[in-house]
């Protein structure tokens, strides 16, 4: 992992990784609608604890704290992430802010209750690279 300093350049590392996996995903039987969960859900966005740990320093513990607890409790009624376990919470963090990225997607949105051709996947990657 690169050198990363701030908040926003831990969200584009974020956003990279999403799009480095989709872009991998060219090809693969996939509905709009699972795109998120395949992307940053199916593997760990990184993998152990002083990595994660650096990670969380530059985008700002409390911040990620915050961010993950608000989510849950909005989308799922309770906290279920261990916020002492840095892995945990960072691969948590990932998947809220890879959520937000694909959200700005029109392609995605207008594509979310179907397959996924390889010519829409790419139309996807390069809305999001625009951006």
């Amino acid at each position: 992992m690169k050198t990363i300093n701030t908040k926003n350049q831990c969200i584009e590392e974020i956003q990279n990784y999403g799009l480095d996996r989709l872009k991998d995903s060219i090809g693969l039987d996939s509905y709009g609608c699972d795109l998120h969960h395949e992307l940053y859900n199916m593997d760990y966005f990184i993998i152990g604890t002083y990595e994660a740990k650096k990670f969380l320093e530059s985008y700002g513990v409390f911040k990620a704290i915050e961010a993950v607890k608000d989510y849950e409790e909005f989308n799922f009624g309770e906290n279920y992430t261990d916020y002492s376990n840095p892995e945990k919470l960072v691969n948590m963090l990932a998947y809220i802010i890879g959520e937000e990225f694909l959200c700005k997607s029109e392609v995605l949105s207008n594509n979310w209750d179907n397959r996924l051709s390889e010519e829409t996947i790419e139309e996807i990657i390069e809305e999001l690279e625009n951006l």
